[in-house]
């Protein structure tokens, strides 16, 4: 865990999609153990190197009050950050609406953040023994372990899995779409990977893999 205040490195000022239902600002937190190979953020890994201070960002929140609704944590893995708590009180008594983007890497900070929450998108990597190959050494455990910590806490949430190719195949997909659902999940929402800049094309097979199994699948593109 990192020090106590928040290690922002990033803010995207206005949002309609990383918050559904809200208008809001994403802070990017600085910081993640794993190494996806269709990561978007890799300037996050390191643990340090703040964009800028919370302090200053906190006092941006506060001219924003009546223009947002909420304030969305992404990364980097935001769980990573001892400051969170403090961060999400603190958003949540200026009356902003509070959410998480997460990979679910330390469940047991998930269930400390849990209580301030409205809103949790949970990444889910693929099949959960597959996430070593995947993440670069990530544990599936950690993340099943967070799925149910988040499902039986009754959060608002969504599912959504970054689809690449060359990492998940068809045979990934019903595995990993036959454990959501035994966990009853019925929706996921699939996000086509990034190179370059550039969105690549989702393939059908892989969203017909995971529509067969469970009832509520769709495609989000940026």
């Amino acid at each position: 865990m990192l020090e106590a205040e928040l290690v922002v490195g990033g803010l995207t000022p206005f949002t309609t999609i990383d918050f559904p239902g809200h208008l809001a600002a994403v802070v990017f937190c600085q910081g993640c153990p794993w190494r996806c190979g269709y990561c978007h953020n890799p300037h996050l890994h390191p643990p340090t190197g703040a964009e800028r201070s919370w302090h200053d960002v906190r006092g941006w929140l506060e001219s924003r009050r009546g223009l947002l609704d909420g304030v969305v944590f992404s990364g980097g893995e935001p769980l990573l950050q001892r400051g969170l708590i403090r961060a999400l009180a603190e958003v949540r008594a200026m009356g902003f609406a509070t959410g998480l983007h997460t990979a679910g890497i330390y469940p047991e900070g998930l269930a400390r953040v849990l209580p301030l929450l409205d809103w949790v998108g949970l990444d889910i990597k693929g099949p959960f023994e597959d996430y070593a190959r995947i993440t670069g050494g990530g544990r599936g455990e950690d993340a099943e372990c967070s799925l149910i910590l988040l499902l039986a806490a009754g959060t608002p949430h969504e599912l959504r899995c970054t689809v690449d190719p060359e990492l998940l195949d068809a045979d990934a997909m019903v595995r990993m779409a036959v454990q959501l659902r035994g966990h009853r999940v019925s929706r996921l929402v699939l996000q086509p990977r990034r190179r370059d800049g550039r969105e690549q094309a989702l393939p059908a097979a892989l969203f017909a893999a995971a529509k067969k199994i469970l009832p509520d699948v769709m495609v989000r593109r940026a």
